[in-house]
C-alpha cells in the first residue's frame, strides 16, 4: 500500500524516500539486551588481556611446566598437605626441565613455579565460567539478538579449544632433552588468544550500535580503506605469532644491538641448523631477524594507511586512525628497548600489552572506516 501523499504536493512530485528500517528480533532483544551482552563480553574481553599478560609472565618465569599433568576439574584445587606436595614435586623431578635446568631446586622454589601455572590455569576456568554463566543468562531470558546464538556459542568452543592446545603446548616439553614449550606450539597458543580477543572486540563494536545505525552507516562505508586495514589486522597478527616464536626460544636476550644484529644485517649463523625449516623456528638469530624484518614491514604499511586515512571526510575516522599509529610508534619503540635491554620480564611484558593495544586499535580503526560514524557539522 503507496504511503499517503499531501494534497498540496505538486503533481508529479516523487514521494519521499521511505526510512529504511532493521528487521526485529525475538522479544526482550532491543537495545538494553544489546547493550548488556556488550558489558559481559567486555568483562571476557578484560580477563582474556588479563590471561595473555599473566601466559606470558609465566613463560618468563619457566613456570609452565610445573604442573604435569592436565586436569580440568580435579586440577582446579592445589595441592593442601605436605604429601600432596611432595607428590607433585616428584612428578616435576622426573622431566628434562628439572634435571637439565633447575636440579636441585628446593620445594618453596618450586611452590613459586607452580602457583604461577595454577594461576594462568585457573584464570582460563574463570574465563570459561564466565562465558558460560553469561551465555546461559541471556540464553534462557531469550535476549540474544537474532544472528548472534552462532556467534557466542562459537567464542565459547574456541575458549574449550585454547584450553586444549595448552596442554598440547605443555606436553611438548615434558619429554626428550625439552627444557621450554615448543615455540611453534606456544605460537600456536597465542594465535588464538589474540582471535578470540578480536572476535570478542568486534563484537563489542557491533553490540554498541543499534542494528537500523549499523545499515546506516554501512551505506557509507570506506571500502578502500577498511580493506587497507583489513591487511593491516593480517600483518600484526604475523608479528605477533612471531613475537611468540621469539619468546619460545628466549631468542630475544641473544642479539642486543640495534639496528644491526651482532653487528651484521642478517647474522652469519642464520641459516645453520639442519633441516633448514627449522631454522624459522628454532634458530634464535633468524627468528629475531624475522621478527624486526615484519616489524618494519607493519610499521611502513601503517604509516601508508594512516596517511590515506588523513583522506577521510569523517573527523572519527582520522582520529581512530590516529590512535592506531600512535600506538604503532610506541610499540617499535618499546620492541627497540626490549631489545637494546635484553628483555627484561618487566619490559617484555609490557612490549606484549602494547601488541594487544594496538592489535585493538587496528581493529577499531578498520570498524570506524567500514562503519563511519555520523559526521557532525561544528557550530560557528
Amino acid at each position: 500500500m503507496s504511503a499517503q501523499r499531501s494534497i498540496f504536493e505538486e503533481v508529479g512530485a516523487e514521494a519521499p524516500p521511505s526510512v529504511a528500517t532493521a528487521p526485529k528480533g525475538p522479544k526482550g532483544t532491543g537495545s538494553g539486551a544489546r547493550r548488556a551482552i556488550a558489558v559481559w563480553l567486555m568483562a571476557l574481553f578484560a580477563l582474556v588481556v588479563v590471561m595473555i599478560a599473566v601466559g606470558g609472565l609465566t613463560r618468563l618465569t619457566d613456570s609452565g611446566l610445573s604442573i604435569t599433568e592436565w586436569r580440568p576439574v580435579t586440577g582446579a584445587l592445589p595441592p593442601l598437605s605436605d604429601a600432596h606436595w611432595a607428590e607433585e614435586f616428584e612428578k616435576y623431578k622426573a622431566i628434562p626441565q628439572y634435571e637439565l635446568v633447575n636440579k636441585g631446586m628446593s620445594l618453596s622454589e618450586f611452590k613459586v613455579i607452580y602457583y604461577w601455572e595454577w594461576g594462568h590455569r585457573q584464570l582460563g576456568r574463570v574465563i570459561g565460567l564466565v562465558w558460560a554463566i553469561g551465555f546461559l543468562w541471556f540464553w534462557l531470558r531469550k535476549q540474544i539478538p537474532t544472528g548472534w546464538t552462532g556467534r557466542l556459542l562459537t567464542l565459547g568452543a574456541l575458549g574449550g579449544l585454547q584450553g586444549a592446545i595448552g596442554w598440547w603446548m605443555v606436553a611438548s616439553g615434558l619429554t626428550g632433552e625439552m627444557i621450554a614449550v615448543a615455540s611453534y606450539r606456544l605460537a600456536v597458543h597465542l594465535g588464538l588468544a589474540f582471535a578470540i580477543l578480536g572476535l570478542i572486540a568486534w563484537s563489542i563494536f557491533e553490540l554498541r550500535l543499534a542494528p537500523a545505525e549499523i545499515l546506516q552507516r554501512r551505506r557509507v562505508r570506506e571500502a578502500r580503506l577498511f580493506s587497507l586495514a583489513g591487511i593491516l589486522v593480517g600483518l600484526a597478527f604475523f608479528q605477533i605469532l612471531l613475537g611468540a616464536l621469539v619468546a619460545g626460544i628466549d631468542a630475544g636476550r641473544g642479539y642486543i644491538d640495534w639496528p644491526l644484529m651482532g653487528g651484521q644485517v642478517l647474522p652469519s649463523e642464520s641459516f645453520d641448523y639442519v633441516p633448514l625449516w627449522t631454522n624459522f623456528f628454532e634458530n634464535p638469530a633468524l627468528v629475531q631477524f624475522n621478527h624486526r624484518v615484519v616489524g618494519y614491514i607493519l610499521f611502513l604499511a601503517g604509516l601508508f594507511v594512516w596517511w590515506r586515512s588523513r583522506g577521510s571526510a569523517v573527523a572519527g575516522v582520522r582520529t581512530g586512525f590516529d590512535w592506531m599509529m600512535a600506538l604503532m610508534l610506541g610499540q617499535v619503540v618499546l620492541g627497540i628497548g626490549t631489545v637494546l635491554y635484553a628483555a627484561p620480564v618487566g619490559l617484555a611484558i609490557i612490549h606484549q600489552f602494547g601488541a594487544v593495544l594496538l592489535f585493538v586499535s587496528i581493529l577499531r580503526a578498520r570498524f570506524l572506516a567500514g562503519y563511519p560514524p555520523e559526521q557532525r557539522i561544528a557550530r560557528a
